[in-house]
């Protein structure tokens, strides 16, 4: 037998930018649905996705300004420093580089890493004490009908959820964007990232490296140290720290079957040849995943009644570690457009209050991409004279601070015409 139910906001998609935004409208007094097609018990598990998000500054000020990164921040990593160079396999970075140091800027860090499993787990605690929000999980949107005044959800189970705006979180395959007739401009990159974690036995100190290699860049993430018990018999009892990062290696898409294939030593001696020894000996611990690296554009990111967020709307390559980043300044841009619409008593699905969310978040959805992309291009190659150029490159920005100081706070996302929640202001 059919239920119905009835809220202001229906979201598709319960990942950590749905769900982020689904918090964002309840604290302002929304009453919202997340409709997400995984068990929150799968998506909460270790082994679903081994991958680190880097927490830009405007992204933490704004998880801080929703409530929601005290639950985040023992399990968050300050980037102190960034070192970002040039190179080939088995031999050293290139002596041009380019190096951001929080020193440069007021000494706060310039973003922090965290396993995607904490960032769930936040966002999955927290709903149990948002009265105005509910999720349906597992559960799955079927299809809209969108209205004059409301557009209809129906869910798989035969349930409807009607409500005045519909938000498709649902993806890079967006199943709602492709029901509403929405095109992507996009393709998939010759290249599969490779994630992981591994143990080392130098502390990071909080720097995060991305040294790009002809195949496409190679990071090495700082993450928080785990501690385990010591050797008693050796006169090293109590708590030891174990130093761990995240690695995002992009690989060919034609190697990456034989390198994910690697016992865990030889794995890790190619991580090795990669990346040097400056944190000494590493080896791998846990699992190791892969993904298909992608790029993709919706050429609109509404509809009637309907938003796209996140991954829906676009999808990067993470040469940048922006994607998340991305995602949340789509959800800061959202939200206010609805509180402020509701606040005036306007319709949270009119078009008017819709466009103004367009025109938000187009100019910076599109810069980021053709940064990302861009620099993918130019630095996933073995050409003499790119090579020597792009070195040049970096060495001439790490000589400028005032480029630097730009640079550092476009990627921290405290640049241009910013949403309340990113500047750690409440809705």
């Amino acid at each position: 037998m059919s239920r119905s139910m009835e809220c202001e906001v229906l979201i598709a998609g319960g990942g950590m930018v749905g769900l982020s935004l689904g918090h964002a409208l309840a604290s302002a007094g929304v009453e919202v649905v997340v409709v997400d097609r995984e068990e929150p018990a799968t998506a909460l598990a270790p082994a679903f996705d081994g991958r680190a998000s880097a927490i830009a500054r405007g992204s933490q000020q704004a998880l801080a300004a929703l409530g929601l990164w005290q639950a985040m921040a023992a399990r968050a990593q300050p980037i102190r420093e960034i070192r970002v160079s040039d190179g080939r396999i088995g031999q050293r970075a290139s002596s041009l580089f380019l190096h951001y140091d929080k020193a440069l800027l007021d000494g706060e860090p310039l973003g922090y890493l965290l396993e995607n499993r904490h960032i769930r787990q936040a966002l999955d605690a927290a709903v149990e004490t948002a009265p105005r929000l509910q999720l349906l999980a597992p559960a799955s949107v079927e299809r809209l009908e969108p209205g004059s005044s409301w557009t209809t959800a129906w869910l798989g189970d035969g349930q409807s959820v009607r409500a005045r705006l519909a938000v498709a979180a649902d993806g890079a395959k967006s199943r709602l964007r492709a029901a509403a007739g929405i095109r992507v401009t996009g393709w998939d990159y010759p290249q599969i990232g490779i994630v992981g974690t591994v143990v080392h036995e130098k502390p990071h100190l909080g720097v995060a490296h991305e040294h790009f290699l002809p195949a496409g860049p190679f990071a090495m993430l700082p993450l928080v140290d785990d501690y385990e018990d010591g050797d008693e018999n050796s006169g090293t009892g109590g708590r030891r720290a174990v130093h761990r990062s995240s690695i995002v290696w992009t690989e060919r898409r034609d190697l990456a079957p034989a390198m994910l294939r690697l016992g865990a030593e030889d794995f890790a001696a190619e991580i090795e040849r990669r990346f040097g020894d400056s944190l000494g000996a590493l080896s791998l611990t846990g699992p190791r995943w892969s993904y298909p690296l992608s790029l993709s554009f919706a050429q609109r990111c509404v509809a009637s009644r309907l938003a796209l967020l996140g991954d829906a709307a676009h999808r990067i390559h993470p040469i940048a570690g922006q994607g998340l980043n991305l995602g949340l300044r789509d959800v800061a841009a959202l939200a206010e457009a609805i509180v402020e619409a509701r606040r005036l008593g306007l319709d949270p699905g009119d078009a008017s209050v819709l466009r103004r969310y367009e025109r938000w978040r187009r100019l910076d959805n599109l810069m980021l991409i053709a940064v990302t992309d861009g620099l993918n291009r130019l630095f996933s190659n073995d050409i003499a004279p790119l090579r020597l150029a792009r070195d040049l490159g970096l060495a001439a920005v790490d000589r400028l601070p005032a480029a630097k100081r730009f640079f550092m706070r476009h990627a921290m996302g405290l640049v241009g015409d910013l949403p309340r929640l990113l500047e750690g202001r409440p809705l």
